[in-house]
């Protein structure tokens, strides 16, 4: 191989070793828990970090077992210092990332436990599937709700999304003969809690018009989670 030749497969190679993808990495303090797969993360710049834990699907909140998730999660990260290897972005604008506290995989350990599934329609980390099915054998967390209570999140978002569709449809008539309902609509009144509201573009409203900060408890800006969040 000539000296030219060799120059030139090293060039190669360097240029090819730069133009690798690296995943970010961002460290910072858990300043907020939405649920078993979503925290914010407080950078030392001051910038909040919206986070979906990667590979996993913790219940929904108002799923059984979407309460103890959150719990969990909480008592793994809730105002600590992690380290989470970011995958990119999901459709939301959240840093989808494997999320470390004090060395331990929070990601795995939130299957291990049973507080959350493997997510097979995302999944390239085929260990998860493993660590579900151990959960699983030993009734850990919400495998040991009855069968009729283990419904995968994204099968009961999709149930939910259906059902609006339906409601939707069948009142198509009405909504027709009245003015459409939007923003212009909404007041100012007696509605004070999340439970109250309708829609998340009323939450949303009651927000920023209504001086309600308790709409959103974890400061980062999406009130009432449950209605803003659905689909998530």
């Amino acid at each position: 191989m000539s000296i030219r030749t060799l120059l030139t497969a090293i060039t190669l190679a360097l240029s090819a070793t730069a133009a690798a993808p690296t995943q970010p990495v961002l460290t910072g303090r858990v300043v907020g828990v939405s649920d078993g797969d979503t925290l914010t993360l407080l950078t030392p710049d001051r910038v909040r970090h919206k986070v979906r834990l990667d590979q996993i699907d913790a219940p929904e909140s108002a799923q059984p077992w979407g309460a103890d998730a959150k719990r969990r999660l909480s008592a793994a990260v809730f105002n600590k210092t992690v380290t989470v290897r970011s995958s990119g972005k999901d459709r939301y604008g959240r840093t989808l990332g494997r999320v470390q506290a004090g060395g331990a995989d929070i990601n795995s350990a939130m299957v291990r436990d049973g507080s959350a599934w493997a997510y097979r329609q995302y999944l390239t980390d085929r260990r998860m599937i493993t660590l579900e099915a151990d959960a699983r054998s030993a009734n850990r967390g919400l495998w040991a709700l009855p069968d009729s209570q283990q419904t995968p999140p994204w099968e009961w978002r999709a149930a939910q999304r259906t059902g609006r569709m339906r409601a939707d449809a069948g009142s198509g008539q009405r909504r027709s003969e009245a003015p459409p309902a939007g923003r212009a609509s909404l007041s100012c009144g007696a509605k004070r809690t999340c439970t109250q509201m309708s829609s998340c573009e009323e939450a949303r409203f009651h927000l920023q018009r209504c001086s309600l900060p308790r709409l959103d408890n974890d400061r980062d800006g999406v009130p009432c989670e449950s209605l803003c969040r659905a689909g998530a």
